[in-house]
């Protein structure tokens, strides 16, 4: 395993397993309050991340309890960066969707919603794909101090 570049550099190795999104949850949830992030906004990246792992563990890793899901978290004096990494075909891009009451009246089902969620509850969202075929979604919150 790679090793953490500093002290505010957290990195995490799951299994593609339901139930280990809360390990992702609680790691950054911990890292993110000696950030100083407010405890409203801790609750908004927990939700995030425990989507974004779920997402790479369903979409991206199918499943496979052999296919890993790599959280990687940084902390600097600007910002709180979650990166989610899977093995396989991942989520390829960002939907940009018309806004919440158009979803809802086109849905009747609110799955398929969590890319959409997740780019409510942080303040950016980028993808990139993997050299092995994988994808990474990056979130970022700012820190305000």
């Amino acid at each position: 395993m790679k090793q953490a570049s500093d002290e505010h550099t957290v990195e995490l190795n799951l299994p593609s397993k339901m139930g280990y999104e809360r390990v992702a949850m609680a790691s950054s949830a911990a890292l993110a309050k000696i950030g100083g992030l407010p405890p409203a906004r801790i609750e908004d990246m927990k939700s995030a991340v425990a989507e974004a792992c779920i997402n790479a563990m369903q979409h991206g890793n199918k499943w496979r309890l052999e296919a890993r899901v790599v959280v990687n978290m940084n902390l600097s004096p600007e910002r709180f960066t979650i990166s989610v990494t899977d093995e396989g075909g991942g989520v390829p891009d960002m939907p940009k969707f018309p806004g919440t009451a158009k979803i809802i009246e086109e849905k009747a089902s609110p799955r398929g919603l969590g890319l959409f969620m997740i780019e409510q509850l942080v303040d950016e969202v980028r993808f990139n794909q993997t050299a092995d075929g994988g994808h990474t979604m990056i979130m970022e919150i700012k820190l305000s101090k």
